[in-house]
């Protein structure tokens, strides 16, 4: 018995000597930005004022594209330029990325400089970037593992899961078209806008509606003289119009099923004269 216990403690010990020295402990990190806001004149004698925001955020494990395992440091760095009582504003928005635990003077994953106002982190998959700098609204959804966009949308983006069982986020929204949108095909006088669906990795659908008359498809998509509300769910997504005041609202309602986590264009429901098709860029 005691030359079986010695004989233990040997290969106890043979082993212990085996085993990788413990890793040195992670050195304490502190990071300090600074936040400002300048008030002036400019030439013409109006006021100017300029704030600049820098905010830090981690994300969780799991980000799709990257390892299961790694986590983000993210920092976003608003500069707003706006004269005092002057419709819109000067602003942009930069994203970067490190690994957690890294020093922000190396070299970020990713540094991306957007027009907008402010950007926020949804299921920690995506990025959600404010991009109205007048008087309208519109938002643009990149993937928070690389910030490539997915969609534009003229309405707040939506997003749910098409699972109960297992937590599957989809996001959609709405694309309404500027005058100058550079894609010639969404020029065309008869579009009112696409629909956008999409996964945190992918889009997965991009739907074009449309209308016969093209004098009621210019009222649809314009921005002063049209609302729009937009909801999403696992069973589908609906978009309604209305004509603002003083003109009745005549609301029109578009409402297109979820199928197997893709757009059901075929049975989709839509006021006599529009129509909605697959469209891709």
């Amino acid at each position: 018995m005691a030359k079986a216990a010695v004989a233990i403690a040997i290969l106890a010990g043979a082993l212990w000597a085996q085993q990788p020295p413990a890793p040195a402990p992670a050195k304490p990190l502190q990071i300090q930005s600074f936040s400002t806001l300048t008030s002036s004149k400019n030439k013409d004698g109006e006021n100017v004022i300029d704030i600049r925001n820098v905010t830090y955020h981690i994300s969780g494990q799991g980000v799709p594209g990257l390892p299961p395992e790694q986590r983000l440091m993210l920092r976003v760095s608003t500069r707003n330029h706006q004269v005092i009582d002057e419709i819109g504003t000067r602003a942009t928005v930069t994203l970067e990325a490190w690994p957690l635990g890294s020093d922000t003077k190396q070299k970020p994953i990713y540094s991306a400089t957007i027009t907008g106002t402010d950007a926020t982190i949804a299921n920690n998959a995506v990025w959600i970037v404010s991009r109205g700098l007048e008087e309208v609204d519109w938002w643009t959804v990149l993937k928070l593992g690389s910030t490539q966009r997915l969609f534009d949308t003229y309405v707040p983006p939506v997003h749910f899961s098409v699972s109960r069982e297992i937590l599957t986020e989809r996001y959609a929204g709405v694309e309404v078209p500027p005058d100058d949108t550079r894609d010639a095909r969404l020029k065309e006088p008869h579009v009112v806008g696409v629909l956008e669906y999409a996964s945190a990795d992918d889009l997965i659908r991009e739907a074009l509606i449309t209308c016969d008359d093209t004098m009621r498809a210019r009222l649809l998509r314009s921005y002063a003289d049209s609302s729009r509300s937009f909801t999403g769910n696992p069973d589908g997504l609906t978009l309604s119009i209305s004509q603002n005041y003083p003109s009745a609202p005549n609301t029109v309602t578009i409402t297109v099923p979820i199928v197997k986590d893709d757009l059901d264009l075929a049975h989709a429901k839509l006021p006599a004269g529009l129509h909605v098709a697959a469209f891709k860029r």
